[in-house]
């Protein structure tokens, strides 16, 4: 080797250590490492195409499946408080003072602490006692732990997991602070406005698509908006987006009182079944409950996002059509009729395959867990095991759904496959540490991490 190569070499493996150096200093990794993420699931995709990937039911459910009538769904009232039926007049225009906007920049898949931050400073809290991190993070650290790895730092960790749902959003605000929340399904646009008018903000979990490398394709993505205000005169609501990188405008006024018609806020609604968190101080319960009315009542709410549901199978299609089946499995889930549930997602995982390979919604698993609820409860182990493999498909290669482990575990169980059905399930609480569901299965099983 000659004397200049040689020295070309080194400076190169110098260059190499120099930047592998200057990545690792904290603040500069900050910045950088969701770019680096971003691109190597760019890479990652582009040779192994999530779309592609489809879920093709190969079993018979083993409960008789019998007609539902068509009917106004029936309050039934869990509590003694019984709550109002009719609607209160709003005003006009509604834009909530008091708001603080918690972006999600520099995090990897962060909308739901960031959104859960700021409905929980909405209400009055200062954080979690003796830690000093903003409330993104202290929530980020609750509900996105991550892998158990103490070699990498919070931000890294949270990048194993791939997503936040309403239910851990609402156990960590009653688990962890003075506050309570709650979420509901089957909302409705006259029901947000009704709330914010009241003075309680809206955590919305909806559709959204967005463009992304090495393509610019669009591609569709589940998302949380807070919805803090509306306007009735211009038909939109007023809502705080954690994540819209817009370089044409300044950064620090990206993602503030972004406005949404009333019919696009409902489009990206509808892939979630009009699913809405409240956060809210203890003492104002019965406020809410009286702007709730009949959404106090899960049941109620569950009848109500089947009816929805119910009405858009009929009226949509393409896409549209698929999230109202998807709907219809989840609220028939809810209400624990499995037979029914499992074929309305028969018929959208069909309608899901029949799409142009890129309009599917292939991260829909990623959010909702209602397929697997539905097939289980109907002794479709094997299906659930298919659908789990291909949801891990749709994954970048150390991402992990800890809900997708743990039904996919429950479903080995059930076929006998003992061995793999406890590696599943330590491996959700490895990566989820806070993953409650996993840590009582591993209790009922008897084993341990």
């Amino acid at each position: 080797m000659s004397k200049k190569t040689r020295n070309i070499l080194i400076g190169v493996a110098a260059f190499i250590l120099a930047a592998i150096g200057l990545y690792n200093i904290p603040f500069i990794h900050e910045k950088l490492a969701w770019r680096v993420e971003d691109l190597q699931t760019s890479i990652y995709y582009f040779f192994n195409p999530p779309e592609e990937v489809v879920f093709v039911p190969t079993q018979q459910s083993q409960i008789t499946v019998t007609p539902r009538p068509t009917s106004t769904a029936t309050l039934i009232t869990t509590s003694e408080f019984t709550p109002t039926i009719t609607s209160t007049p709003v005003p006009q225009t509604v834009k909530l003072e008091g708001v603080t906007f918690f972006d999600q920049m520099h995090r990897w898949n962060y909308c739901g602490p960031a959104n859960l931050a700021m409905a929980l400073a909405y209400v009055g809290w200062e954080g979690l006692p003796g830690n000093a991190m903003d409330l993104r993070d202290q929530v980020g650290g609750a509900i996105k732990p991550g892998v158990d790895d103490p070699s990498l730092d919070f931000i890294q960790r949270s990048q194993t997991d791939v997503n936040v749902m309403p239910y851990e959003m609402v156990d960590f605000v009653n688990d962890n602070t003075p506050y309570r929340a709650l979420f509901r399904y089957g909302g409705t646009v006259d029901l947000v406005k009704q709330l914010i008018a009241a003075g309680f903000p809206v955590i919305a979990e909806k559709g959204i698509y967005q463009t992304l490398p090495p393509e610019n394709t669009m591609q569709w993505a589940g998302h949380y908006a807070f919805t803090t205000g509306y306007d009735e005169t211009a038909g939109e609501f007023i809502y705080q987006d954690s994540y819209t990188p817009d370089e044409s405008i300044p950064y620090e006024q990206q993602g503030k009182n972004i406005r949404a018609s009333y019919a696009e806020y409902l489009k990206g609604w509808r892939a979630f079944n009009y699913v809405f968190v409240i956060v809210y101080q203890p003492e104002r319960e019965v406020e809410l409950y009286q702007v709730l009315g009949q959404w106090v009542d899960e049941t109620w709410a569950a009848q109500k996002a089947l009816e929805i549901a119910g009405q858009e199978t009929q009226t949509l299609t393409g896409i549209d059509e698929f999230f109202a089946w998807f709907n219809q499995g989840t609220s028939y889930g809810l209400l624990t009729e499995y037979g029914q549930a499992a074929l309305a997602f028969d018929n959208a995982f069909a309608l899901y395959n029949a799409l142009p390979e890129d309009d599917r919604p292939y991260r829909i698993m990623w959010y909702q867990t209602g397929p697997y609820r539905a097939y289980y409860y109907t002794s479709r182990y094997q299906d659930v095991i298919n659908l789990a493999d291909a949801t891990e498909a749709t994954l970048f290669s150390h991402r992990v759904l800890e809900e997708t482990l743990y039904w996919r575990a429950l479903a080995e169980a059930a076929l006998g496959l003992y061995d793999t059905a406890y590696a599943d399930l330590r491996r959700a609480v490895e990566y989820n540490p806070n993953f409650g569901p996993g840590i009582s299965l591993m209790a009922e099983w008897g084993i341990s991490p």
